[in-house]
């Protein structure tokens, strides 16, 4: 786990790096990310406090990071077979999603924004061209975040055994909210 979090603290200084050097920079380390699959025989939940994000004002980039293996779910079983038989986190470790708010948004002035993020999504070792839905909000310098949006399983080549199709739904739904903290 500390060989992760040491991997994901050097993504986070390397993007920091490679995005708008004199843009004023935010920060998460505690992005809440969530998903949720429900189907008539079971619904299946996991969370985690560990995603990673890093957002440029100027240029309204956003990258965010979740180390796969941190969701946690209700029934350890569960966490089991989704890690080793579905995601297969030792292969494809990370989910990651990079890319532009689509609308203006002042990061120096307090307000509520409706945006939609475009970029990409990585899960599964399949990259994804997505346009997310989200909520910008600015509270004293202190921004935030929060979205809710549903990812198809076949759209990253996860696979799920017919024996086990009528347990799990073929969209999950993702939620993700976190406070950013300013660099400068």
């Amino acid at each position: 786990m500390n060989r992760i979090r040491k991997i994901t603290r050097l993504l986070v200084a390397l993007l920091l790096l490679h995005l708008s050097a004199g843009a004023q920079n935010f920060v998460s380390k505690d992005i809440r990310i969530g998903l949720f699959s429900s189907t008539p025989l079971e619904d299946i939940r996991a969370v985690s406090d560990k995603g990673n994000a890093v957002l440029v004002a100027e240029t309204r980039e956003i990258v965010v990071q979740l180390a796969v293996k941190t969701l946690e779910f209700d029934r350890k079983l569960m966490q089991e077979h989704f890690n080793e038989n579905y995601i297969e986190s030792d292969k494809y470790p990370y989910a990651k999603f990079k890319g532009l708010i689509d609308q203006p948004v002042d990061f120096t002035k307090d307000g509520n924004y409706a945006v939609t993020v475009t970029g990409i999504l990585s899960v599964h070792g399949v990259d994804k061209k997505r346009t997310i839905p989200g909520k910008v909000t600015v509270t004293n310098g202190v921004v935030q975040i929060s979205s809710e949006f549903k990812v198809a399983c076949v759209d990253h080549n996860i696979k799920i055994p017919k024996l086990v199709f009528t347990k799990i739904a073929e969209f999950i739904t993702i939620k993700a909210e976190g406070k950013f903290n300013s660099l400068k």
